[in-house]
């Protein structure tokens, strides 16, 4: 039976952006399928001890920023250190990729391309214009998304799959499991491997 990898992420994660991809192409060497979950660190951080950037102390701010000029170059993924919409409300984006996701639809590329939009493209994903452009973009049909996703329903999604992933012990993003065993970062998809072929 192909193993399942859940995924918590928020799209204005760059930790998330970085790994995003590499996680998609780390799933289809093992035969592993995603089960891509976006969630709001707005939900997650008061219930697990956690700090919105701005109010970390300028230390760990400082070695943020050393971190997201190291990785990108080692791996050659294109990121904007200081996004001209960053921090954004990453509510909005949630809701619309969930929404897609109630709807059968695979999100890993829509979750991509939001991503993109705010870490490189220097778009504001909380802006209900970018969000329907980007799902245009990606074949979705952005204005029924986008409706539907500001509903009761909508908000409602993004509610329970942060309950979700408190449940699973997630306090940060991005955040996998395999087999119940949880693993926090980008940095940390060679151990998700490993758990894969069960050689951890």
């Amino acid at each position: 039976m192909a193993k399942v990898i859940t995924y918590y992420y928020t799209h204005v994660s760059p930790w998330s952006y970085l790994g995003h991809s590499r996680l998609g192409e780390l799933a289809a060497r093992h035969g592993a399928t995603i089960d891509y979950v976006p969630i709001t660190l707005s939900a997650i951080f008061p219930k697990t001890g956690g700090l919105p950037l701005p109010k970390r102390a300028p230390e760990r701010q400082a070695y943020r920023m050393a971190e997201l000029k190291r990785w990108p170059q080692l791996l050659g993924i294109p990121l904007n250190r200081e996004p001209k919409h960053f921090p954004t409300d990453d509510r909005p984006a949630a809701r619309l990729a969930l929404t897609a996701k109630a709807q059968g639809h695979d999100i890993a590329s829509l979750s991509l391309a939001l991503m993109r939009a705010c870490w490189v493209e220097e778009r504001d994903i909380s802006e209900p214009d970018t969000l329907l452009t980007v799902a245009d973009a990606c074949g979705l049909d952005g204005q029924r998304l986008l409706s539907e996703s500001e509903s009761d329903q909508g908000q409602q999604r993004l509610d329970e799959a942060c309950e979700k992933a408190v449940a699973a012990g997630c306090f940060g993003a991005p955040w996998y499991i395999v087999d119940g065993e949880p693993f926090w970062g980008q940095d940390r998809l060679e151990l998700v491997e490993k758990a894969l072929t069960g050689k951890l």
